[in-house]
């Protein structure tokens, strides 16, 4: 594993854990950390041994979004250069959203701008009570561009009238009634509650676990002519496959498939 600057990143029993970690300002981006998260989505697509990502902020914040002294520098960027910011970024954020293992979000403070970007790229987030989101740019004359795929697919046309015209702050209970996150839970309980999902993630065969996500993507854009071509072909392959014929397997033998960690985190 290589040696990051702005982020902690730690694999174990088949987590790969990647924390945020500027919390003096409040683990906001520039293009260092861009390139770092960029690069730790490519170590999660190529090794094995990575089952799930979980992203978080180190201190009081999960993400800020762009980091302050970073803005400054854009102001006196030609078009031409900031062409080539946003295209790192964006580079990023379809990293994540297009990983083929599981991403989770575990966020206990606020997560504003690029912050929402990273909760609406991710398969699910489970927040504290304390979370705190915001799509705020317009306030700074600008926009939610490079993040808006992520999120309008998240929060829908509609609520995104609203929140990225306003600016304006939400809670938790509010971006868990937009579909923005998974589950709200108390504080002293974020950490038992992701482990709870991260348990259940791992339950699952990785490769049907990678063959789900190319589901949710992709058949919602497919015209009906398609779907059944799609559908039959893909569930065909995953019943021939070694992973398929070990887990029904399993499964009728009231075993657990050989990729279940049990809790301890040792295999059976």
């Amino acid at each position: 594993m290589p040696e990051f600057d702005h982020l902690i990143v730690t694999i174990s029993d088949g987590v790969l854990t990647v924390v945020l970690n500027r919390p003096e300002v409040h683990n906001a981006f520039n293009a260092k950390v861009l390139r770092e998260l960029t690069a730790v989505f490519t170590i999660a697509d190529q090794r094995s041994d990575v089952r799930v990502v979980v992203l978080e902020g180190a201190g009081r914040s999960f993400c800020a979004g762009a980091d302050l002294g970073w803005m400054s520098a854009m102001i006196h960027y030609t078009e031409d250069e900031n062409v080539r910011d946003s295209e790192a970024m964006a580079t990023m954020f379809r990293m994540l959203n297009d990983c083929p293992k599981p991403t989770i979000a575990k966020v206990g403070g606020a997560a504003l701008g690029g912050g929402v970007g990273i909760v609406a790229a991710v398969d699910m987030t489970i927040c504290s009570t304390e979370a705190v989101f915001a799509l705020s740019e317009v306030r700074l004359g600008l926009v939610p561009a490079v993040i808006s795929p992520y999120v309008l697919r998240r929060i829908g046309p509609g609520a995104a009238r609203r929140y990225f015209l306003t600016g304006e702050r939400f809670g938790a209970e509010v971006a868990l009634r937009l579909g923005l996150v998974s589950e709200v839970v108390s504080s002293d309980q974020l950490d038992s509650a992701t482990q709870v999902v991260i348990s259940s993630v791992l339950r699952g065969g990785p490769v049907a676990l990678t063959a789900a996500k190319q589901l949710i993507q992709n058949v919602p854009y497919l015209s009906s002519s398609e779907e059944d071509g799609y559908t039959t072909r893909v569930i065909a392959g995953l019943r021939v496959g070694q992973e398929g014929q070990e887990g029904m397997s399993a499964f009728l033998n009231k075993k657990p498939a050989r990729w279940v960690v049990p809790t301890g985190g040792q295999k059976p």
